[in-house]
């Protein structure tokens, strides 16, 4: 008889277990002036994640967003702490401006409510560093979401890198962006502080140059270069008068060098990047199609091509996998293009770069 209640309580409690891990974490939305706040809103319901809370004290975004995603008014509130102390969110993605990424994680680390912002992670090293501080402190996650982390060519491109497919890496080209927010017709609200100096840190550096930092920062399982060198244009003045809209940042490594190319400026829309090895190199042409050139003698080469489906989740969608690791069933590495230490060097190159572009200088890190 006691063996079997032993073994009914057992069951019981594994039964609880998985219930309590397959329950829907409870999100708050910080902010709707993100234009990528559509990838919340305008998710399918894959029972992972619960909207709260949303704070926006822009009523007429609100209402225009309500509309377009029919959630119920008694979701909004006017202020980011009112929401929090009323819905009590388990975690808050952030969809506001990138200065405000700061003040979401104020509000949210006393209350160990774990936090998930867009990219970049700051608009300064200062910013980061407070941030940081705050996560440590109040023992919370706090991860960066970038497009890219999702892509299933950018995780088949370090496959390859550790396989040896192409040698040891060399180099890393990486380019990112599109004709410019106003020319694709982002959002009144979110071209406002996208072309913002201060509410966005920049223009292109910023808005594109992280991409590339991120996936290199990856690369080299966080090793920081040795110097940072950066070039910055405006060529449409027109639409950025305050920000530059095109961006070349080289990073120096001791055995290996990236090109970071973010722009405004080009004709069609991109993230792709080019992995250099001592034999062979791969082309990431998207996110579902990847190139592998074999070197064959001076000039020739063999190539191979891969069209790869989504990711299994949770590692194909950026809520899937925070709900994961706030419930504790995925621990993020240090090196992961999510994770908070990847993401402060990301943090220190960029702010070399943006020191490097105005100099007219190398920036070299101290060790």
């Amino acid at each position: 008889m006691i063996r079997i209640l032993l073994i009914l309580f057992t069951l019981t409690m594994l039964t609880n277990t998985i219930n309590a891990q397959t329950k829907p974490l409870k999100v708050g939305v910080a902010g709707l002036t993100h234009g990528h706040v559509h990838w919340i809103l305008g998710r399918e319901d894959r029972g992972d994640i619960e909207i709260v809370g949303i704070s926006e004290p822009n009523k007429a975004l609100v209402e225009k967003f309500m509309s377009q995603y029919d959630f119920d008014k008694d979701l909004v509130f006017d202020d980011l702490e009112t929401m929090l102390i009323e819905k009590k969110p388990e975690a808050v993605t952030a969809f506001g401006t990138t200065f405000e990424h700061l003040e979401v994680v104020k509000a949210c680390a006393p209350k160990g409510i774990h936090v998930m912002v867009e990219k970049p992670l700051a608009v300064n090293m200062a910013q980061a560093s407070e941030m940081q501080q705050l996560a440590m402190k109040y023992d919370i996650h706090l991860l960066t979401n970038y497009e890219t982390t999702w892509y299933p060519t950018t995780h088949a491109a370090i496959d390859f890198l550790k396989k040896n497919e192409i040698g040891s890496l060399t180099q890393v080209i990486v380019r990112d962006g599109h004709r410019g927010p106003e020319k694709i017709g982002v959002g009144k609200e979110f071209l406002e502080w996208l072309t913002d100096p201060e509410l966005n840190g920049g223009g292109a550096l910023m808005d594109f140059g992280c991409y590339g930092v991120n996936i290199m920062t990856w690369f080299m399982q966080n090793e920081r270069p040795i110097a940072v060198t950066a070039v910055t244009q405006t060529l449409q003045p027109k639409y950025h008068p305050n920000v530059e809209d095109e961006a070349t940042i080289i990073l120096s490594y001791k055995n290996a060098k990236a090109t970071v190319q973010a722009s405004w400026n080009w004709p069609i829309g991109r993230k792709d990047m080019e992995v250099y090895g001592e034999t062979g190199a791969i082309f990431v042409d998207n996110g579902n199609e990847l190139r592998i050139r074999y070197a064959e003698g001076y000039d020739g080469y063999d190539e191979k091509k891969y069209n790869y489906g989504s990711r299994k989740a949770p590692l194909d969608d950026p809520f899937a996998y925070f709900a994961s690791v706030v419930q504790g069933e995925i621990k993020p590495g240090p090196y992961d293009l999510s994770a908070l230490p990847n993401n402060m060097i990301v943090m220190e190159i960029l702010d070399a770069a943006r020191k490097s572009a105005e100099t007219g200088q190398t920036v070299y890190l101290d060790k």
